[in-house]
């Protein structure tokens, strides 16, 4: 039976379309024939995940990303498609992670020992984003950023500060201290020079004032030598016997012995002064009333007449 040109011609087309449909879920990462198990994985930011990235297990392929699709709420939602038939926990993270410093997606499956119960097609995994190595640098940067440029705020402030004091005449009187340091450089060196050549015509003389002061020393010491020999023990000992005469000395006279001690410590002579002193007072006060019975003056030299003790009347008068 001979087949017509139409006829080959469809079945031509229909082969093709067939092997482009293939050919197109393959790039796709999707195969109609497939059994993989297929899991679901949520990223706020999928950092340029594209599909057919492979999907690792402790470093083995065990799938990959079959499908990559943005949600209204600005979620994407990562397909996976294992071709593995190896069992984890439901619990297991899918954590997307960088290939290198260059940049790059993968998708790697930690594993959970758990009791949990094993995952199965249609899950939807725990997800997690590893910081990638540059990531990490961005986030050890932007604080040294931040205090890079305060650093440069303040050495803008400061060397505007520098040129507010630095000015015309600041500088000029910079300039003037300079040549008067040099100046005064100058004069030292003229010194230094002058006193060198001072101590070159006078170092005999300072010799031998080196050597007096040598034997001056040497003299003193001798004196010290001599001064050490003293007999001080025994200026010491006459010294405390002194001091054990003076303590017996007071002692005594804390005892009542001799006159000073007496004199101190007797009662009675100290009531019999008392006694002496107030006849004393009362003999001059008697005096002071009653002088013509101790005192007879007469300017034609009458014997003095002897003194009669008044009546009693006259007394009782005078004391009226």
């Amino acid at each position: 039976m001979k087949i017509s040109r139409e006829i080959k011609t469809a079945l031509l087309a229909i082969t093709a379309l067939v092997l482009l449909y293939f050919g197109i879920s393959y790039l796709m990462s999707s195969s109609v024939l497939s059994s993989d198990r297929v899991f679901y994985a949520e990223y706020n930011n999928v950092g340029g995940l594209v599909p057919s990235t492979k999907v690792m297990i402790n470093g083995y392929k065990v799938g990959k990303v079959q499908d990559v699709q943005l949600q209204a709420s600005g979620k994407s939602i990562v397909t996976l498609a294992l071709d593995n038939d190896f069992q984890f926990s439901k619990n297991s993270t899918v954590q997307l992670q960088e290939n290198g410093f260059i940049g790059g997606k993968s998708i790697a499956i930690l594993l959970k020992h758990d009791n949990a119960r094993k995952a199965v097609s249609g899950d939807t995994l725990q997800a997690s984003t590893q910081v990638g190595m540059i990531d990490s640098f961005k986030n050890q940067l932007t604080p040294l950023q931040a205090k890079i440029e305060g650093v440069l705020v303040s050495t803008d402030s400061l060397m505007n500060a520098v040129n507010q004091i630095l000015n015309e005449e600041s500088r000029e009187n910079i300039k003037n201290s300079i040549r008067n340091l040099n100046t005064t450089v100058a004069n030292f060196k003229k010194a230094s020079g002058t006193l060198n050549t001072l101590l070159d015509s006078n170092k005999a003389k300072l010799d031998n004032t080196l050597s007096n002061v040598d034997n001056i020393t040497a003299n003193f010491s001798k004196v010290s030598d001599s001064l050490a020999n003293l007999q001080l023990n025994k200026t010491v000992k006459d010294l405390q016997s002194t001091i054990a005469g003076f303590n017996t000395i007071i002692a005594g006279i804390e005892n009542g012995e001799g006159s000073v001690g007496k004199l101190l410590k007797d009662d009675e002579l100290y009531n019999n002064l008392t006694g002496a002193s107030l006849q004393m007072e009362q003999l001059l006060e008697d005096m002071k009333l009653h002088p013509k019975r101790y005192v007879h003056f007469s300017l034609f030299g009458k014997k003095a007449k002897q003194y009669e003790k008044p009546k009693e009347e006259d007394k009782e008068e005078k004391k009226n």
